[in-house]
């Protein structure tokens, strides 16, 4: 901690959490990756918490993901952030009309 006090989890705020689970599944996946050659993991899906970041902790996180994104590694987010949505290059748009989701890729 900042302080060097120790918190409870009960205790984080919603944007303190998902930097905290976040960070949590990085580690987690360096070190599930370094433990076992064999193992590779190439994709990761993070399933919204980004509303509850400030715009400079949402910056932070999608700067990392940036990083790591690439080459054989792909980071998928859904979020219906619209700050974060023009962050991201390549997106997978689904839009709900009255006759169901419509898919379409909007690449740069």
């Amino acid at each position: 901690t900042v302080t060097g006090r120790e918190r409870e989890v009960r205790t984080l705020s919603g944007g303190e959490s998902f930097m905290a689970a976040l960070s949590l599944a990085l580690g987690m996946a360096d070190q599930i990756q370094e433990s076992s050659a064999s193992i590779h993991l190439d994709m990761m899906f993070i399933d919204e918490g980004f509303g509850s970041l400030d715009d400079r902790s949402r910056d932070q996180a999608v700067r990392v993901l940036k990083e790591m994104a690439g080459g054989n590694r792909l980071i998928g987010i859904i979020s219906h952030v619209t700050e974060l949505k023009q962050e991201i290059d390549d997106q997978l748009v689904v839009t709900k009309r009255d006759d169901g989701s419509h898919v379409r890729w909007q690449l740069t």
